[in-house]
């Protein structure tokens, strides 16, 4: 562990030693066996730009989701370690339920985290019309708390939405499908939004808790006309932040 900290020690320097280039972005994903489509967050193919990934074996979403991911911190601080080791300027994960554990995430890290998608929500309202609201998309109602959203500066009692128990996405997530269909999948979630934005006609934007959403963000802003973030418009800021595109003035 010696290099990892002489490493992290340094991993504030604009120039510090790598062995890993050309990749900026670490993304923590839990112990998981189903299909990931383009657009999910553990599927390489989803991002314009280079990623480094770090499954922390033996986490499952339930561990994170239904149980006590304070139990897990410590193989979340290894796999920070570890992507700051080769060379990460950020660090992502693959569930926003980890929110609940973000002032330690963040404690722990020398690199800027980004634990969960809801960290846009006080942005997402700030941008809104004052008579509207954020909408957040989650996989498991029952176990969403207040604290998952005051440990990351979002505001509480906002209007929820949740896929179904025994829909595609969350039977598929809970059997670790090898194959899912995406028009299935596809099917859920717009489902899901349409009773949300039923019940709460006020909802101007959409922020899907789940990183597994992604995927049919598109569909759903065509289907009901609202913007919608989630984690991959959340990582795609962390790494404009991280590598800031270049401009520079034609010469004559």
């Amino acid at each position: 562990m010696q290099p990892v900290i002489n490493v992290l020690q340094t991993a504030d320097r604009p120039h510090r030693q790598r062995p890993v280039h050309g990749a900026h972005v670490g993304i923590i994903v839990l112990d998981t066996g189903f299909e990931r489509l383009p657009g999910d967050v553990a599927n390489a193919l989803t991002w314009r730009f280079p990623v480094q990934y770090h499954v922390v074996t033996g986490v499952r979403p339930q561990d994170v989701i239904e149980g006590a991911p304070e139990k897990v911190l410590p193989a979340f601080y290894d796999a920070i370690d570890r992507l700051t080791q080769l060379g990460m300027d950020g660090i992502a994960t693959s569930c926003g339920f980890l929110a609940v554990v973000h002032p330690q995430l963040r404690a722990y890290s020398r690199v800027p985290v980004a634990s969960s998608s809801l960290m846009q929500i006080p942005l997402v309202l700030q941008t809104l019309p004052a008579d509207k609201t954020v909408g957040v998309i989650v996989s498991d109602r029952k176990a969403i708390t207040d604290k998952h959203f005051t440990n990351i500066g979002a505001p509480v009692g906002l209007p929820l939405g949740e896929l179904a128990f025994d829909g595609p996405i969350r039977a598929n997530m809970r059997n670790n499908a090898s194959r899912v269909s995406y028009a299935a999948q596809e099917r859920d979630a717009l489902e899901s939004v349409e009773r949300m934005l039923a019940e709460t006609p006020s909802i101007g934007a959409l922020v899907s808790e789940c990183a597994n959403l992604p995927p049919y963000s598109q569909a759903i802003e065509k289907a009901f006309g609202v913007p919608v973030y989630d984690v991959v418009s959340l990582v795609e800021w962390l790494h404009a932040g991280l590598r800031p595109r270049g401009f520079h003035p034609e010469t004559s």
